[in-house]
């Protein structure tokens, strides 16, 4: 953006500071008008036919541009793709608490990645890591939907779970749980 005497065109479209339209004037007359009102010229669109430039306080408009794109940065969200780590014959325990894990990361709004990484002979039962893989997404189906399905790639499986925007009923939503007399 040039201002003042940067401006190369010999001919531009002006605009007050108030938005209203001064005419096709020539360079020397426009900057003449901006140096009486104590002001900037800032060519505003210099492709245009002729450039249009506006006579305006630059420090304040460049305040103004930078606060705007300051304010939509801080509207923007970031997606982070949150990693979970599994092995073929992990115990039920451990499942669960993994799977807690990519229930609360979903809910954050983030993806999760998935892989099951074999060692050695574990790789003789690449069926178990795949059933381990159904498993985990049909215990976060309600919360996730699967973005890339499952791929072995070298010595580890893996898939990535995108949030599916829908939140889980709480226990009070569902109704009252039966009580089993043990």
């Amino acid at each position: 953006m040039r201002i003042n005497r940067e401006i190369r065109a010999d001919k531009l479209r002006v605009i007050s500071e108030s938005g209203e339209q001064l005419g096709i004037l020539s360079l020397r007359d426009a900057l003449a008008m901006a140096e009486t009102a104590g002001l900037d010229l800032v060519e505003i669109a210099p492709t245009a036919k002729p450039p249009v430039a506006k006579i305006i306080d630059y420090g304040k408009f460049r305040y103004h541009q930078q606060k705007k794109e300051k304010d939509s940065k801080k509207a923007q969200v970031q997606i982070k793709i949150k990693e979970i780590k599994l092995k073929p014959n992990i115990d039920t325990h451990d499942f669960q608490t993994k799977v807690k894990h990519a229930r609360d990361f979903l809910l954050e709004g983030n993806k999760v990645r998935i892989s099951i990484m074999f060692r050695g002979r574990e790789m003789l039962h690449i069926d178990l890591g795949q059933k381990v893989v159904r498993d985990f997404c049909e215990h976060v189906a309600d919360l996730s939907t699967v973005e890339a399905p499952p791929k072995m790639m070298g010595r580890t499986i893996t898939t990535v779970l995108a949030p599916s925007g829908k939140k889980p009923k709480s226990a009070s939503e569902q109704g009252p749980k039966e009580k089993s007399n043990a």
